[in-house]
């Protein structure tokens, strides 16, 4: 795919992180963007730097990321590169010690659901919902190429943490999701890939580093190299690629130094 100005994108969870980075870089490539997020003031500020069009959407509402796919076409025509990095995620040991009540207790399965949601079936909605969009737009080159979707997965997804089972499951079931659509969609010229991001310096990686600086630096040894944190610049440069090179089809994509995360 050629990335330019006849081209739009949506980016998901576009006001900070990966997300930002993302949509600063589909701008500077000549994209039109839309970003969705339901940081108001946020979204709004990086729409008006980069000349975005800013949709207020909840991931978890069918109804508002509908909404926000209307307005962002509206704006901006069909898009044909789709970035999904926003995320609602739960949390919690499967079984751990109540210090309180002095007794065991289980993560709850609401969390546990609200990651599945909020990770997973959120990552379907927006995904098949840019699919459907794309399936009627003319194709883009020889290759019968229509458009380009990448989903963010998490290292987690393969090294699961301790606490990590909502959030590792929803991220697996995000790798798990990438074949299977690619192969839904290979007859209309819509691929399908997500990166697979280690520990990357995002803002509450940042809010780490200045509250917590020794945890900060133990996290940048654990990368083998570089010995530091991601750069979201870095996902956003494999962002551009996987829109371009049309032979990226189906895959799951670590960006981590070649960390392995351990246990805790």
């Amino acid at each position: 795919m050629q990335l330019n100005s006849s081209l739009a994108a949506v980016v998901t969870g576009g006001s900070s992180g990966l997300g930002r980075a993302s949509a600063v870089a589909l701008a500077a490539a000549g994209l039109k963007v839309a970003i969705f997020d339901l940081n108001e003031e946020a979204g709004e500020a990086v729409a008006a730097e980069i000349g975005a069009t800013f949709c207020k959407v909840d991931i978890m509402s069918e109804e508002s990321v509908l909404a926000g796919f209307e307005k962002a076409r509206a704006a901006n025509g069909q898009e044909r590169v789709l970035v999904h990095c926003a995320m609602v995620a739960g949390g919690g040991k499967t079984v751990g010690w109540d210090k309180e009540n002095n007794c065991f207790k289980r993560a709850p399965t609401a969390g546990f659901e609200k990651g599945m949601l909020g990770i997973a079936v959120a990552s379907y909605r927006i995904a098949s919902i840019a699919a459907l969009g794309m399936a009627g737009a003319d194709p883009l080159n020889e290759d019968g190429e229509r458009g380009s979707i990448i989903l963010t997965s998490s290292a987690a997804s393969q090294d699961g943490q301790i606490g990590q089972v909502a959030y590792g499951s929803g991220k697996g079931a995000v790798n798990s999701m990438v074949l299977p659509m690619a192969r839904d969609l290979m007859d209309l010229g819509i691929r399908v890939n997500a990166i697979v991001p280690g520990i990357f310096a995002t803002p509450p990686m940042l809010m780490v580093k200045e509250r917590a600086p020794a945890i900060y630096a133990g996290l940048e040894a654990a990368v083998p190299f570089p010995r530091r944190l991601g750069k979201p610049d870095e996902f956003a440069s494999l962002v551009l690629e996987l829109a371009r090179n049309t032979y990226f089809n189906g895959q799951c994509l670590r960006l981590d130094g070649a960390i392995r995360m351990q246990p805790k």
